[in-house]
């Protein structure tokens, strides 16, 4: 990069899933998911990444960097796979780290506030490098994370099986994370690899959170609720392409997905005064990266705030902002899409800018 990271900054982490097994992440590795040779060159910086104030108030002036993610394990895997035949480097844990690195000299060193994002698989690397990224910055800078669509709950499925916790148990072992798990968190639980969850993980982070996320998160709904291995007749297919299309029961099921998040975060909202929440009733998945639902003339409120209202709120102390939506379908403001999940850091600004396109791995 051409100019230093001082001041302000905003860091972003993108979404792109995980791969749990030899064939997915061989097939991931040939794609733009698994290797920097296939991904575009250049990325729209937008939402909580503008550098338009109009679009981006709080957020605007700030120096930014969007981190590529490649490793399918949200920045956590150390480990190889090789059986003479196939090579997979799993090294997640070590990019993170030599991002960190090269920046560190470049001004970050010296950031006076800073916000960690990510949406979806970033959103989850947030919760797993929080008060990591926080140990390498300046003791008396101010710095924050941010968990957008990141907050995946351990769950039964429609067919009373624990999909979403067999997939990560078996992540967490191909790819050697739980070495890289808050040891608080693995220590204190039967099952370690249960710690790749955030809700269990969140307990255990230190530095400031606010937790981004629809209670009908849609990739949960498609993938953890109802996985197409629990509807193998195709029942939910209309619902999830419309949820007015939702009957009684397929709504009262989704009703209880809302439930449970909210009791998994029943003591984040109760206990802690310094963090925050915006918990949406909106049919989507990641949110604050796309204009639309970040702050627009027509984005998505509960009592009357935008997200990106309510996170400014947060990172700079002026309220108390932990909000919660009533229940489906009673938001009139809700953009019931999927955008594009991506993972975001955000550095605090200073005289020296970095171009609107911030460096790119």
């Amino acid at each position: 990069m051409d100019h230093e990271i001082i001041g302000m900054t905003t860091w972003s982490v993108p979404g792109g899933g995980w791969c749990n097994d030899i064939s997915s992440c061989l097939e991931r590795a040939k794609t733009r998911r698994g290797s920097t040779r296939y991904m575009s060159k250049l990325e729209v910086f937008s939402g909580i990444l503008s550098n338009n104030a109009s679009l981006n108030p709080d957020f605007y002036n700030w120096n930014r960097v969007k981190l590529r993610y490649c490793d399918g394990a949200s920045f956590s895997g150390d480990s190889k796979f090789d059986n003479g035949t196939s090579l997979l480097y799993f090294r997640g844990q070590r990019i993170w780290e030599a991002i960190i690195h090269d920046l560190l000299p470049k001004g970050l060193s010296r950031a006076r506030k800073a916000l960690l994002s990510g949406c979806s698989a970033g959103g989850l690397a947030t919760f797993l490098h929080c008060d990591n990224f926080t140990k390498m910055l300046p003791s008396n800078a101010s710095v924050k994370c941010l968990s957008d669509a990141g907050f995946f709950l351990d769950k039964r499925d429609i067919s009373l099986n624990y999909s979403m916790r067999s997939f990560y148990h078996d992540l967490v072992a191909l790819q050697g994370i739980e070495q890289n798990l808050n040891p608080n968190c693995t220590r204190s639980i039967s099952n370690p690899k249960l710690c790749f969850f955030p809700q269990y993980a969140l307990n255990y982070i230190s530095t400031p959170y606010f937790i981004l996320n629809s209670a009908y998160d849609v990739f949960q709904f498609h993938h953890s609720l109802v996985p197409p291995s629990a509807d193998l007749h195709g029942h939910w297919n209309r619902c999830k392409l419309d949820p007015a299309a939702c009957s009684a029961y397929q709504i009262s099921v989704l009703q209880g997905l809302r439930r449970d998040m909210l009791v998994a975060l029943y003591q984040f909202y109760k206990n802690s005064r310094r963090d925050g929440m915006f918990i949406n009733s909106c049919f989507a998945h990641c949110q604050s990266e796309s204009q639309d639902t970040w702050f627009a003339v027509d984005s998505p409120r509960i009592h009357n705030k935008t997200i990106a209202e309510a996170v400014g709120d947060w990172y700079f102390s002026r309220k108390i902002t932990k909000e919660i939506d009533c229940p489906y379908p009673c938001d009139k403001t809700c953009h019931n899409l999927i955008p594009s999940p991506q993972v975001s850091m955000l550095l605090l600004p200073t005289t020296y800018n970095l171009p609107d396109r911030a460096a790119i791995w």
